[in-house]
């Protein structure tokens, strides 16, 4: 599984991209001017990382999605899952539900993932 991090600032930036996305760049400029007080080259600059990332193209002054926002958290879920408890989704859910209880409700919805072989 690809390593895709995003810092803060970086995930601020590609709120706005998944949020208006496809987008002419252009248009990504002034919404990062107004929304991040960013200059062009500060923009084009973290656009470009993103894009060798995989996360997004820019293609034709236009800006769109490789990656979606749901993609991006649920491979940011695995790569915890992964990193802080060896892979094990039981083990993950054991530490999870130690300070957590469940509701019925919870409980209920996570068995229709199950069944439905992770569909919502």
């Amino acid at each position: 599984m690809e390593d895709i991090r995003l810092g803060e600032v970086e995930s601020r930036f590609a709120d706005i991209v998944w949020e208006n996305a496809p987008i002419p760049s252009g248009k990504l400029v002034a919404l990062c001017l107004e929304k991040l007080g960013w200059k062009k080259s500060t923009t084009y600059t973290v656009l470009k990382k993103l894009c060798e990332r995989g996360l997004f193209k820019n293609e034709g002054g236009e800006v769109s999605v490789l990656i979606t926002r749901n993609e991006y958290y649920s491979m940011k879920s695995e790569m915890f899952v992964m990193d802080s408890f060896d892979g094990s989704l039981p083990a993950f859910i054991a530490a999870f539900t130690s300070r957590k209880k469940l509701s019925d409700e919870d409980i209920a919805e996570i068995k229709r993932m199950i069944e439905g072989g992770g569909d919502r």
